[in-house]
């Protein structure tokens, strides 16, 4: 059964809550809540899309390329295409965002194999999905919304997605495809 984002799911150690709102080929909305202390798990690049901010209740702090950015209830925060960013939610009372990826391309897609695996528990102790595995569904499923670690070039992400769509093809990860987004 394929993940239905439309139902929240939360990864237990960042204590990031997710549900989508909405998903076209223009915008991908989702309400993200993050409890006190709660994080993105590491730096990131959306290659091809911008990541917007709208903070509904508390207060977020977002580092994007190098500066600190901090937004309240009200403020929208921006992350354009192509830069590196991360998120916190470092007050005491949680965090209640919605966040539009523009252009939505296939953003549902990446985000039902991020959920499966989170819900699977493929996640290590910084609550990071397992990257072997996201890197073999971000191919598999011919993703044009990649999300890229900020640490790593793109040519070596990329070079990574091919040798990681290898290995998850021949240790039959398609399952977890097929599972997670019901196409084949």
């Amino acid at each position: 059964m394929a993940i239905d984002l439309y139902k929240p799911f939360t990864n237990p150690i960042t204590h990031e809550t997710f549900r989508c709102i909405s998903s076209t080929p223009e915008a991908y909305v989702m309400e993200w809540t993050v409890a006190p202390g709660g994080y993105v798990p590491f730096e990131h690049v959306h290659v091809a899309q911008d990541e917007i901010f709208h903070v509904e209740r508390g207060e977020i702090r977002a580092r994007i390329d190098g500066n600190t950015h901090f937004g309240k209830a009200g403020d929208t925060v921006i992350a354009p295409r192509g830069v590196r960013h991360i998120a916190y939610n470092d007050k005491d009372v949680p965090l209640v965002c919605t966040v539009e990826y523009k252009p939505g391309l296939d953003h549902y897609t990446t985000m039902q194999c991020f959920a499966g695996l989170t819900l699977d528990r493929m996640i290590d102790r910084r609550g990071l999905v397992n990257i072997p595995r996201i890197m073999y569904l971000l191919k598999r499923g011919n993703i044009l919304s990649l999300p890229r670690p900020a640490f790593a070039p793109d040519l070596a992400f990329r070079l990574g997605l091919e040798f990681f769509y290898v290995v998850g093809s021949m240790l039959g990860w398609e399952t977890l495809y097929k599972k997670y987004t019901y196409k084949s």
